[in-house]
């Protein structure tokens, strides 16, 4: 599977795609929990409530990709 760089596209192992998808996941579980504290606080920091979504839904979308990109990869071997 490919995945584009800011340079050039890069092809990924399985490992790497697990190692990635790890990392997310570590990124993306502190992002839900800061999601729950800002919305717990709610109306306080309202303001910052979009942000804070959006980059948790990138998050999980990136988590998605690499999932799927993951699926396709084992499957052709």
């Amino acid at each position: 599977m490919v995945v584009s760089t800011q340079s050039e596209p890069v092809a990924l192992t399985a490992d790497a795609l697990k190692t990635q998808i790890k990392r997310l996941n570590s990124k993306a579980g502190q992002m839900k929990m800061d999601l729950h504290d800002l919305a717990e606080g709610l109306p306080t920091d309202y303001q910052n409530l979009m942000e804070v979504a959006a980059q948790t839904y990138e998050i999980f979308r990136q988590i998605d990709d690499l999932k799927q990109q993951l699926v396709t990869l084992e499957q052709k071997t």
